[in-house]
């Protein structure tokens, strides 16, 4: 009786060592579980955290305002995109190249409607049917109206911030337009306005299309050409716009 006794608590004592053991087991398990989940979250946060050119969050699909004219930019529905180019490259070609001008092509174009419709008005008297139904062309108002609307905010929209940098309140953003306008100024010097309107058209049709297939690339690159211009502006502020004086000058007065 006594050694039953004394023998009876050994199993408790190995299955609190099994419990133990497996509590480790799984404290071990949730821990590796929870390591990995930080790993996770780590990678996640990096890569939220890579650059993009011009500090873009959204897909450059967003950027561009969405819908059909990001379709058309992006090149999501190729025949589109390349007939808008093509047709872009034919009135190109005819107003510079041949050189034919805008009211020449409106006054030949009205004279070749009129001549068709004033034949197609009076056949029916030699060929005896119906005269035709001419359908009477009417534009409504309400786009024209939405259309100066928001022409007349984006008017007032530049008109506030030309007064903004006129003001001399932000010289860096001052310089950049100072130093934009003057770029502007140069290529018009090369180019005419119609050369320069299909040059910005072409870009507007490649570039876009050209970054979302390559940004993985060229955001690294971007990254390392905006590190670089932060230093060279660090040492031009430095050297030159820090010694201008900033805001109106205050006079003394005279006793």
């Amino acid at each position: 009786m006594v050694e039953e006794s004394e023998h009876t608590p050994a199993p408790a004592t190995g299955e609190s060592l099994l419990d133990k053991i497996a509590d480790k087991l799984h404290g071990h398990d949730s821990s590796s579980s929870s390591d990995s989940d930080s790993e996770k979250k780590e990678s996640s946060s990096i890569k939220d955290k890579v650059f993009r050119l011009f500090g873009r969050e959204k897909p450059v699909h967003s950027v561009l305002g969405g819908g059909k004219p990001a379709d058309v930019l992006l090149w999501r529905n190729k025949k589109i995109s390349a007939s808008v180019l093509s047709v872009a490259t034919a009135v190109w070609i005819f107003f510079e190249l041949l050189e034919y001008h805008l009211l020449t092509l409106v006054g030949h174009i009205l004279i070749l409607l009129l001549a068709v419709l004033f034949l197609w008005s009076n056949a029916h008297t030699f060929i005896h049917k119906a005269p035709p139904r001419i359908p009477v062309v009417h534009l409504p108002e309400e786009p024209f109206l939405q259309f100066a609307s928001a022409l007349t905010i984006e008017i007032n929209r530049g008109f506030a911030a030309l007064h903004a940098i006129g003001s001399g309140r932000d010289l860096k953003t001052f310089l950049v337009v100072i130093v934009g306008t003057w770029i502007l100024s140069i290529v018009g010097s090369w180019v005419n306005f119609m050369t320069l309107f299909y040059i910005v058209f072409v870009l507007l049709h490649t570039v876009p299309v050209l970054y979302d297939k390559y940004e993985d690339k060229i955001d690294p690159l971007a990254e390392k050409a905006l590190i670089e211009f932060k230093k060279q502006y660090a040492v031009f502020d430095e050297k030159v716009l820090s010694k201008i004086p900033k805001g109106p000058l205050k006079y003394k007065k005279l006793a």
